[in-house]
């Protein structure tokens, strides 16, 4: 049986028994005090459930069709006339079955199964933040030409991205949209390269581009943030430093107050980077309630088929599309596996499933780049999932450091990131992973300003550092596999097309 686990599983804690002297991110469903209600739908019937209805053809939305949902009971909130998607509010709970019966509907879902607002639960824990006394010590140990806190940053080191920074810093040009919690813009290492323009709030499936909307609230979770700074923290002799710290950063914010990514949020961040210049987008979450979505059935066959769409649409307009492989040490080339417990967001319990049927999504949609994560020793973490023909690359999500200690000065195993209210914290998973590929990505792009995704994508595999399997994989050392690699150096199910290489992604 596999343990409740958080929704946020992107950023993650390191599995329990294994020693651990500082905290990582977002412990798993902590009942806590309320949070607010969905944006945009706190006028909506509380017995009403969030649907969206896909129309054959993938273009517009057929008269007919919205009649029928009128009919229904239906309250269509927003259109996507370019992917033929519809986002609706109902509150018959027959409301999908009947659409699905419309000439021209292809498929229909309810997002969720709690009814809008959702029951209001915040994540318990929090990354570890450095202290004031962290912080002057490793100023006061930066080298000359290093952001005061990049000496703790072994991770750009792993990827060549301090060596990179010799010959560029990436291209204002260049925009990496963060689809998360939301990003605060307010601090000094975010602000200076955030767009504003490319910045918008999605929660409730409609663009809400009302001034700081894109930024997470006081009690929401601030991986958001962390990410932005992963990717693209200005080296501006403040704080870190990104991957790509010449390079624009927007934050698409899709999760809502209670910490949930539904399908209609989603939807609508692809769809605004899609229409608004993004060259990249990092995707550190799955998308609630299902880890695993399988096409057989009709609710979740919906959902699939909308963030598809959604995605390719994106891509067609000129985003390189980046996601995190997720932490459950899965292997997810393999012929079965148990699924946490879904939905999480109604009565959850844990299901067998076919990976390569039940999707997670967007991680395993046709043309999204599946990063892994390694720790400062540059193994598989132990956490990341894995999988031959899954994984696409790899990249420094960390590790416990008492598995995967780095060089000195770093103390920690960890992923140094930006934090709301201008502060700076470490922590660890495949979320942190997916921004240093999305990082590199963007180099790529600024060095070829008019690649198509294809392309960026051909050269970052191209460029990856072609990385062995690990055999035996006994990260804790205690005798026993903890999972196996298939494939070769250049192609296998740990490490992809091998590790992200960002001084060639400038240089080649």
């Amino acid at each position: 049986m596999t343990a409740p686990h958080p929704r946020h599983r992107r950023a993650l804690v390191v599995p329990a028994g294994m020693a651990l002297a500082t905290a990582l991110a977002f412990l798993p469903n902590t009942a806590a005090t309320a949070a607010p209600a969905d944006q945009g739908a706190a006028s909506a019937d509380a017995a009403s459930l969030s649907y969206v209805v896909n129309v054959q053809g993938g273009h517009g939305a057929p008269a007919h069709v919205k009649k029928a949902i009128a009919k229904a009971g239906g309250t269509i909130v927003t259109s996507y006339e370019k992917i033929g998607v519809i986002v609706v509010h109902a509150s018959d709970a027959d409301f999908a079955k009947t659409i699905r019966k419309v000439p021209g509907v292809q498929s229909a879902g309810a997002t969720r199964n709690a009814p809008l607002p959702s029951a209001a639960t915040t994540d318990l824990g929090s990354p570890k933040v450095l202290s004031a006394a962290e912080v002057a010590e490793a100023t006061a140990e930066a080298a000359a030409g290093q952001d005061p806190l990049e000496n703790l940053q072994w991770d750009l080191a792993a990827i060549k991205a301090d060596k990179a920074h010799e010959k560029s810093l990436g291209s204002p040009k260049v925009t990496v949209a963060v689809i998360d919690t939301g990003v605060d813009d307010t601090h000094p290492d975010i602000a200076p390269n955030f767009d504003r323009a490319a910045s918008v709030n999605c929660v409730a499936g409609k663009p809400d581009t009302s001034e700081g909307a894109w930024r997470p609230g006081a009690a929401e979770s601030p991986h958001g943030t962390h990410v932005a700074g992963e990717i693209a923290a200005a080296k501006n002799g403040v704080g870190m430093t990104g991957v790509a710290p010449g390079v624009k950063v927007s934050g698409i914010k899709v999760s809502n107050p209670d910490g949930y990514f539904y399908t209609e949020a989603v939807v609508c961040g692809f769809m605004w980077a899609a229409e608004h210049g993004v060259d990249v987008t990092n995707n550190s979450y799955y998308t609630d309630p299902w880890y695993f979505n399988c096409t057989n059935d009709p609710d979740q066959k919906a959902l699939v088929e909308a963030v598809s769409r959604a995605t390719r649409y994106a891509e067609r307009k000129g985003a390189v599309n980046v996601a995190a492989a997720g932490n459950e040490n899965y292997d997810l080339a393999s012929d079965s596996i148990t699924g946490p417990s879904s939905p999480n967001d109604g009565t959850p319990s844990d299901r067998e499933i076919d990976p390569s049927k039940c999707l997670d999504i967007p991680t395993q949609l046709p043309g999204v780049v599946t990063v892994a994560s390694t720790g400062a020793k540059g193994l598989k973490s132990s956490f990341s999932n894995y999988g031959r023909g899954i994984i696409d690359i790899a990249a420094p999500g960390g590790d416990s450091t008492a598995l995967q200690t780095p060089a000195p000065p770093a103390t920690s195993g960890l992923i140094l990131g930006t934090l709301p209210g201008g502060g700076y914290g470490y922590m660890a998973g495949t979320s942190m992973a997916s921004p240093h590929v999305a990082g590199v990505a963007a180099l790529i792009k600024s060095k070829h300003p008019y690649a198509p995704p294809a392309l960026v994508k051909a050269l970052l595999y191209a460029q990856a550092d072609a990385t062995a399997c690990t055999k035996p994989y006994d990260i804790d050392n205690d005798g026993k596999a903890d999972a196996v690699c298939e494939g070769p150096k250049n192609r296998n199910g740990f490490y992809g097309w091998g590790m992200a290489d960002a001084l060639d992604a400038v240089t080649r």
